[in-house]
């Protein structure tokens, strides 16, 4: 199996085990039973038998497989460094964490976009609600705390375009959030050229930084113009808690705005958002609760949200796909691997529920904006040029990217309380 380490079946099987499988069994079942047999397993204590779990795993699991098999062969790499950390030795099963060169960042971010709804449906939701809260300014201000590549903004700009009287001016001034030097420089260089094309007045500002170092009180745009916030898939990082946290969690970290293990982090960084006095804050998040404090509740989540990626991908394209396999490797796998794997300040994959954020927001001292029917009505003409099995639903005034039903991704849109902004 590549990437990963199996030791002979002779060491670890028991001819009598439990792991004795009626052929007819369906296979797909047989993986969740083994998966949550392991969580039980690493959570009693009981290694042996975990790393027995694994082991079969491995053999009903080849890594090309179905969906189903795929989300088995990540979750259970992930499983192998809990198994690790209890017992010396190596694991049966060991995928090795990587980190993204620049190119390779860019590009899996590309194909989540080019293979999915979700980003494309984020940028044109985020999109029209900055058009319909900036009506009529002369200034747009706009902070991406989740700089990706320029698509989303070169859309903007070719929307405020097409709604500009001829020879009216518009000063356009993007300040961009990315821990990369090079993904801001090849973001600016892009969007320049767009904004020449159009003939906006427009500026960059590139600020060197991940969120949870962010001095929002020293960005570089005047705080009395009108400001725009964007973020897609990057707040639920603030709420990585500290190792003496997570040694006495709450019993439902999820709940961190009304609880006793509140997330420090988090409040500070809305805080100083809301000190921005935004005319509109659009946040795009994942619709799933992988925060909890124990290592079931994490795994029974993200089975659920992860095995539905998954699922899209099975029936978007094939098995054989280069450009599949690459998503699966080195973004969804990475992410799973940081769920089950990872603990304190390591754990950012910290997706968490709307009915949460909502909480929060309202804490913080925002008000909710409505996503509009413009937004619904073209994120609904998106979603009908992929295949069947995307929606969209709204409710409570936000709007969720569903897959069969089940809400995969939501996006809200949010405002500093005064009129007078």
């Amino acid at each position: 199996m590549h990437g990963q380490l199996v030791v002979q079946q002779s060491q670890f099987m028991d001819p009598g085990s439990q792991y004795q499988f009626p052929e007819e069994t369906d296979r797909g079942l047989q993986l969740v039973h083994l998966l949550k047999d392991c969580v039980k397993y690493i959570e009693s204590g009981n290694i042996t038998r975990a790393d027995t779990a694994l082991y079969k795993i491995s053999k009903l699991a080849p890594p090309h497989g179905d969906s189903m098999q795929r989300v088995a062969t990540y979750f259970s790499e992930a499983l192998a460094f809990q198994v690790i950390k209890n017992r010396r030795g190596i694991p049966k099963i060991l995928g090795l964490s990587k980190t993204l060169s620049t190119s390779e960042e860019l590009l899996v971010k590309k194909l989540f976009f080019e293979l999915y709804p979700f980003s494309k449906s984020a940028y044109k939701i985020t999109n029209q609600a900055i058009i319909e809260a900036m009506d009529g300014e002369k200034i747009i201000n706009i902070l991406d705390l989740s700089v990706s590549d320029a698509t989303q903004w070169i859309y903007l700009m070719q929307s405020l375009k097409e709604r500009l009287p001829n020879h009216s001016y518009l000063k356009i001034t993007i300040t961009g959030i990315h821990e990369k030097k090079e993904v801001l420089e090849q973001m600016e260089l892009h969007l320049r050229v767009e904004a020449e094309n159009m003939n906006f007045s427009f500026q960059f500002n590139a600020i060197v930084s991940n969120l949870e170092n962010l001095d929002l009180e020293r960005l570089p745009f005047d705080k009395g113009e009108p400001l725009a916030i964007s973020c897609v898939l990057q707040l639920h990082s603030l709420l990585a808690t500290d190792d003496q946290m997570v040694k006495n969690p709450s019993p439902d970290s999820t709940m961190s705005p009304l609880s006793t293990c509140p997330s420090p982090k988090m409040e500070c960084f809305l805080s100083g958002l809301w000190k921005l006095r935004p005319k509109v804050m659009v946040i795009t998040e994942q619709e799933s609760n992988v925060n909890g404090s124990t290592l079931t509740e994490r795994i029974n989540n993200a089975l659920n949200f992860y095995g539905a990626l998954f699922d899209c991908l099975e029936a978007t394209i094939s098995k054989a796909s280069v450009e599949r396999t690459l998503v699966e490797k080195m973004l969804l796998r990475e992410q799973i691997k940081n769920i089950i794997a990872c603990e304190g300040v390591k754990r950012k994959e910290r997706h968490e529920k709307l009915e949460t954020w909502i909480t929060r927001l309202l804490l913080a001292g925002f008000v909710k904006v409505p996503i509009s029917f413009g937004g619904m009505l073209q994120t609904t003409k998106l979603l009908q040029s992929y295949i069947h099995g995307y929606q969209i639903r709204h409710e409570n005034e936000c709007l969720f990217i569903c897959w069969n039903g089940n809400p995969l991704f939501y996006i809200s849109a949010w405002r500093f309380p005064s009129d007078d902004i």
